[in-house]
């Protein structure tokens, strides 16, 4: 069995428990939690004097500031002292400030919830805590003292009757290591409780981290489509001029001639070349996409799959180009889906703004249970639509029919319009 705190170590069988370092990291625990509390208001006591005495001063401000800031050296130290009786590492919920300074240091800690809260848990440390833990230290070592020294203390009674208080004593020394422990435990608990970090500590880190990824998204999107323009307007432009003088020329020469065979070889080539160019720009970033919008965009991708596509697009017109962009590559994605595993003979397309919301349905007829893990691109069509605050919902009953649901925000004003 894996003990991993304290609490846990009680469950052991007594002479598991009694032969482990628990009761003894149990013990050591308390008695820093004892000193810890006594240094703490012995430092707080400073503080406020010397702010107090300062006060007159504008540096007395900084007296006050600092026994604010005392709770983050408290909650450090217990940190580390937790892992004495609970192996699990307490992580810390302070931030990164955004700049190196002790200015910028302290406008960020006294502004996150994290100082307040271990600035709290110093208080009740100092106050009562560590007043509990002297008091069963100094209570257990004072039983176990009284009995087992007791020829030494209690001269008015036979021999007799001292020694069996000793030897008593033995055995109650032991017991005393379960609820030593106990308390440890008990303690530990409401340490980790107060200190572990909280939803609120993290959500200006994952407020950042969605944004560092939009901006990703955004720069990535960007180099997509000046890709597309220089494949549109350089090669694609060279290859059409390429098709059409090797037409001209096959034209001139006569037929069944050699030459006239190779520039008609060269003709196919260059055309086949250029058809899967146009292919390749498709998917790069369609420019239909740029010029008309999704629901031109969504009738390309569907006029070109390689079984019928019926369409039901109602949209209010241009909407934001990233939502544009993500809607045209789940269509894209969900059509390539349907082709290569569902073996569906038709699919539909639905798409339509509603409560701030773009709706977009792909659906077909084919035999279902298709799975995310499987590596159909489900996941990497979710992670992108995850970006803008979407959902991608999947339903795919063996024996069909599947339907690929996503929902994306649009702005307030883009739906309204």
């Amino acid at each position: 069995m894996a003990v991993r705190t304290a609490l846990e170590a009680l469950t052991l069988r007594p002479t598991v428990f009694l032969r482990s370092a628990w009761p003894w990291r149990s013990l050591a625990y308390l008695a820093g939690g004892a000193l810890l509390g006594a240094a703490t208001i012995l430092a707080v006591i400073a503080l406020v004097l010397a702010g107090t005495v300062l006060s007159v001063l504008v540096v007395g401000f900084a007296g006050y500031v600092a026994t604010v800031l005392s709770g983050i050296v408290v909650a450090r130290v217990e940190r580390r002292r937790l892992r004495l009786v609970d192996l699990d590492e307490l992580p810390d919920p302070h931030q990164p400030p955004p700049r190196a300074g002790l200015r910028a240091w302290l406008n960020l800690r006294l502004r996150e919830q994290a100082t307040w809260r271990e600035l709290g848990y110093a208080m009740v440390s100092a106050g009562v805590l560590c007043w509990m833990d002297a008091l069963v230290i100094g209570g257990a070592g004072y039983i176990v003292l009284v009995m087992i020294g007791a020829p030494y203390f209690i001269s008015d009674e036979p021999l007799s009757n001292t020694l069996l208080l000793t030897l008593a004593g033995i055995p109650l020394t032991v017991i005393l290591a379960y609820p030593i422990t106990a308390w440890a435990g008990a303690r530990a608990a409401m340490a980790r409780a107060i200190l572990a970090p909280r939803t609120d500590d993290t959500d200006a880190r994952l407020v950042e981290v969605t944004r560092s990824r939009a901006r990703l998204v955004d720069a990535f999107e960007v180099e997509r489509r000046r890709i597309e323009r220089d494949l549109h307007d350089g090669a694609q432009q060279r290859l059409v001029a390429l098709s059409m003088q090797l037409g001209l020329a096959r034209l001139e020469l006569p037929a069944g001639t050699p030459a006239a065979n190779s520039v008609a070889a060269a003709h196919e080539l260059a055309k086949q070349a250029l058809t899967e160019l146009r292919e390749l720009i498709r998917g790069v970033h369609p420019q239909v996409l740029t010029d008309r919008g999704l629901a031109a965009a969504i009738g390309q991708a569907a006029s070109v799959a390689p079984l019928p596509v019926d369409l039901n697009v109602r949209l209010p017109g241009r909407l934001p180009s990233a939502v544009e962009v993500t809607a045209y590559f789940v269509v894209a994605e969900a059509l390539t889906n349907v082709a290569k595993h569902s073996g569906a003979h038709r699919a539909a397309i639905r798409a339509w703004v509603t409560g701030g919301r773009l709706v977009l349905d792909v659906s077909d007829d084919g035999h279902g249970g298709a799975d995310p893990a499987g590596g159909s691109g489900l996941v990497g069509l979710a992670d992108r639509v995850a970006v803008l605050d979407g959902t991608v919902t999947l339903s795919s009953p063996v024996g069909g029919p599947t339907l690929v649901r996503v929902e994306i925000p649009v702005p307030v004003e883009e739906a309204e319009r």
